[in-house]
Order: C-alpha cells, then structure tokens, then sequence
C-alpha cells in the first residue's frame, strides 16, 4: 500500500487537515469522562444545580465542537480519498494502454477489467478509512489509558492489560485475512472472465443450447467465490465480539475493583464512572479500529495486486526515430519468426519478403497458419522474435510508435467499432477528418449507401461495438477508417469475411482505382479476392509456402492449388 501513497501528493493539505480535526475530535472526547466525575462529585453531591447546568454548558459545546471537527475531517478525508483514485484509476488506465498486446494477452482482459474497478475501489476505500481512523482511534486508546492513569495507577493496569489482548486479537485475524483477501480478488478475476465471457458468447452459447452448462460453471466459480468471502467474513467478523468480550469484561472488573477503592477513599464515585467511560471509549475506538483493520487487509491485498500491473512494463516501446532510407520496397521481412508468449510452436517461421511500394500483397493460408500474425508485426503491434521488418527501409524498432503507426491504417479482422456517432468513430483514423474526406473513405469502401442513407447520416448514432449494425456495416466503416488517414500501407485483416461477392468486388476495385500509392495488404480465406494481387503470400502451418501470382502459383504452389480448386468446387457445388 505505501507504494501507491504517492497518488496522495497533490492532496498533502487535505491528507493532514482530515486526520488533524479527527485529533481535535478525539481530544474534545476524551476530556467528556472529567467533566461527567466533576459534575457527580461535585454537582450531585452537593444538590448544586447551578454547578450542573454550566458543565452541561460545557458538554454541550463539547458535543457541538466535535460535530464540526468530524464533518470537517469527514470531507477533507473523502476529498483525498476521491482524489487519490481518480489518480490511481487514470495512471492504470495510461499504463494499461501502453502495455503492448504481449504483455495484455499474458495478463488477460478478465484481471484487467478487475484491478481496474474492483482493486482500485478497495484501495480508496482503504486511504479514506485511514484518514479518519488510523490516528484518531489509537490515540482514544493510549489517550484513555494515560487519562486513566491520572485517575488510578492501580486500575490502570486493567486497561493495559485489556489492550494488550485487543492487539493479540487483531494481528491474529489479519495475519489470516490478508492472504484470504488476496484469494478471493483472484477468484472475482475468475469471475468476470466468465461473465465476460457469456455476455460475448451468448448467440453462440444458445446457438448450442449450453445455457444449462454455462450456468453450472458459472455457478461453481460464484459458489468458490461465496465460501472464500464466508470464511474471511467468519474470520473479520470475530474482531467485533472478541472485542466486545474483552472490554467489558474490563470494565465488570474495573466496577468491582473500583467499588473496592472508593470504599477505601482512594478514588470517588465519579472517578469510577469517568475509567468506566475511557474503558467505553477504548471499546468503541477498537471497534472502528477493527473495521479498519479489516478494509486494510482487503486494501493491501488489492494494493499488492495493483503493484503486480504496474510492474508490467511494456516490451514495445519507442525506438530513436527512423532515419529516412530511399527504398523501393515499402515492407520487407528478413528471416522473421515469431513465437507467442507460452506458446508451444512458433506462429511464424523464417519468412522473408518484399512488398514494393504501390504494390497489392495478398496474403491466404488455412486456419492458424500466421495470417494475422504476420501483418500484425508490420505495425509493431507484436516484435519479431528473429529476423527483421522494415518498413520503407527502416527497421520498425527504429520508428516513433506514433510515426510508425501513423503511416499506416490498420482494419483489424474483428470489427471495433466505439459507442458514438459515425463521424467520430471515423475521426480515429485522422482526428479532425472533414466531412468531404470521411464521404470519400466511405464511397471507396462501399459504405456512403447505408451511411446516407439514414437521415442522420455521418451524425449517426453507433451502440458499443456497433451492436446497432449487421456484420458487413461493421466491417465497411472499420476499412472506411482506416482509410480515412490515407495511410502510406493498408492492412485489411480478413475486414470483408461478411461481405457479399459482389460488394466485396467492388471494395478490391475501388481500392485498386483510388489508392494507387498506397501498399495494401488483404488478408482473406478468399482466393477471388487476392487472385488480382501483384504477389500473394501463401502461409501453411507457420512456413512460407510460396509467394507470386495468383497464376505462378496455380502452377507451383501446392498449397495455394489446393485451397483455389476447394474453393472452386464449393462455388460450383
């Protein structure tokens, strides 16, 4: 936890003020119990109502002095608190987005999406029961032994004896806690990825008719979950009555020893009722303490697990800056593998080749042969684990991440799209695209129709991940916004799967018509929709299979033969 203290810095006033009137609050209670032995002693024994009324008075403006003190520190503690989140919150969010996608696949969308919500939240929750407890409930305790010791040195003891105990109670239940703490965030973890899961798998998880299944394993993992939070609650929850017993307890003896001393003289009534008071106050004090010291347990466990993300350090990060190179190709790979994080066999394996700039790479092969693995490198979204990508002679650990990328518009083989309007979404590709550019983007990539359409047009409103589109409008704005930047090279990964023949012969053309400086890349499962490419990069099982066109390698690619006449058959059938 005291790693993350420095999201306080720009709350140093707040983070002293908060505490300092809990002090003031604490101070103005712990003077209560002498003015109650001065009102019996005094007041009462004498028949002095007068005497009586004006420590009423006092107590009062007591009373009223602590309720300003801990509306104070009340705020000031919310404000540091809030404060420190929304910094803890934003500095995850920056450093999540500049983890590469090795680093985001290694640790996952479900943990992310956890430490993110559920960790930072019981981090503040954390600081501001700190703020308003960690000072103020120790010293009700040290305060009401020392006020006590004042009164009676002998039956001080009983207080010291009592706290020592309280303290045994506590470090034992949160030696036990903490680790159980830290279970069950890894079991929420394990949550959200199944209810991520089913939320994004529902067409096909009733497709299948799984829903019985799914709510068995959804089930199993809550239950985990539930008796993991049972057993830590069973073991927090011990704090209260082994308190509870403990100090009173502590005060039968201290009436029963107390009654012992007033008979002798050594202490008068309103002395007993003032250490049974202070004994009261330690209950209440330990009370709050306890539950402190429960979200502390909680709070470091998540703090820990906050730590762990923000050790991750990214493994793509900026290179020194590409010198300009004259070079005819705009991509080349030089004896490129590449492997993933625990992967077993690599994704791709000693590839080279050279894509010309203006020039139309196609790139096919079955189902995990590396397609996506391949023109994911381009961009630098992954490193080559052996050999080297060039983009337009420079090797791509060369490029700024934001010059590298800017060259190039990426329509990645799952359509993204973001809740907003069609402008905006547009407006990723080039911020501050005009309307005439994002109309000639949408015209080259078949999607002006449907767009205008509607009355709203570009003004369109679009549900989170285009959930108010079919396939095919998703996969059209996606290319529309990648093209919208005019991007040196164009990637277009498998971006036309729904698209219907004819469209998609009318995307190729107008992409070949009107980017004629432009490299593009298409990924496809399709042969009519690379057999026009300049070259076609054929992909089997990770390998290289063979590169040319689209006749050449009718002629001597084996592979490439047999997926074009399946794919024949299949039409004719």
């Amino acid at each position: 936890m005291i790693k993350l203290m420095r999201y306080l810095r720009g709350y140093k006033l707040e983070s002293v003020v908060g505490p300092l009137f809990k002090f003031f609050e604490a101070c103005l209670e712990l003077l209560v119990p002498i003015v109650m032995a001065r009102v019996i002693d005094v007041g009462v024994k004498n028949g002095d109502s007068g005497y009586i009324l004006r420590m009423g008075a006092v107590l009062a403006a007591f009373a009223l002095s602590g309720v300003v003190c801990a509306l104070t520190a009340q705020y000031f503690a919310a404000k540091a608190s809030m404060g420190f989140g929304t910094k803890l919150r934003a500095d995850l969010y920056r450093h999540v987005n500049r983890l590469s996608f090795a680093e985001l696949d290694t640790a996952g969308a479900p943990t992310l999406i956890t430490r993110l919500t559920s960790d930072a939240n019981q981090a503040q929750a954390s600081i501001n029961l700190t703020l308003r407890l960690l000072l103020r409930s120790p010293f009700i305790v040290l305060g009401a032994i020392a006020m006590a010791f004042t009164i009676d040195a002998r039956l001080t003891l009983i207080f010291i004896g009592a706290t020592a105990l309280l303290g045994l109670c506590v470090f034992f239940v949160m030696r036990a806690t903490i680790p159980l703490y830290r279970r069950i965030q890894s079991r929420l973890d394990r949550v959200s990825r199944l209810t991520r899961e089913s939320l994004s798998g529902a067409r096909v998880i009733r497709a299948f008719s799984r829903q019985a299944s799914e709510k068995a394993d959804y089930e199993a993992e809550t239950g985990e979950l539930l008796r993991a939070q049972v057993r830590a609650g069973r073991l927090s929850a011990l704090l209260n009555p082994a308190t509870s017993a403990i100090v009173n307890a502590a005060i039968a003896l201290l009436v029963w020893q107390g009654g012992y001393r007033v008979f002798a003289g050594g202490i008068t009534q309103g002395e007993v009722v003032a250490l049974v008071n202070y004994m009261t106050q330690i209950l209440v004090a330990l009370l709050a303490l306890s539950n402190l010291i429960v979200q502390m347990a909680r709070g470091s466990a998540s703090a820990a697990r906050l730590n762990e993300l923000f050790a991750l350090r990214p493994s793509i990060v900026d290179g020194p800056g590409a010198q300009t190179v004259e070079s005819a190709n705009a991509v080349e790979f030089q004896h490129v593998s590449f492997r993933y994080p625990g992967a077993g066999a690599p994704s791709l394996a000693d590839v080279s080749f050279a894509a010309p700039r203006g020039s139309t790479i196609g790139v096919i092969g079955g189902t995990g042969s590396g397609k996506s693995t391949l023109v994911n490198l381009i961009p630098r979204l992954y490193d080559a684990t052996e050999g080297s990508v060039k983009v337009f002679g420079a090797d791509v650990k060369q490029y700024r991440l934001r010059e590298l990328r800017g060259r190039i518009g990426v329509a990645p083989q799952r359509a993204a799209l973001f809740r907003g309007t069609i402008r905006e979404n547009l407006q990723w590709g080039k911020p501050g695209a005009t309307d005439e550019e994002i109309t000639r983007a949408l015209a080259v990539a078949q999607a002006a129709d449907f767009v205008f359409a509607s009355p709203e047009g570009l003004d369109r409103h679009i549900e989170q991940g285009g959930r108010n589109l079919s396939g095919g409008q998703r996969q059209r704005l996606t290319i529309a916004r990648a093209l919208v930047g005019e991007p040196d090279i164009l990637i277009l990964d498998d971006s036309a799967s729904a698209l219907d023949y004819a469209t998609d012969a009318r995307l190729r053309r107008a992409i070949r018509e009107n980017t004629r400086d432009m490299t593009v890349f298409i990924v496809s499962q399709r042969v009519s929709s690379i057999r026009q490419a300049d070259a076609i990069l054929v992909l089997d099982d990770a390998h290289l299979a063979g590169v040319g066109t689209h006749e050449a390698l009718m002629r001597d690619c084996a592979v490439y033969r047999e997926i074009a006449l399946s794919q024949e058959k299949e039409a004719k059938a």
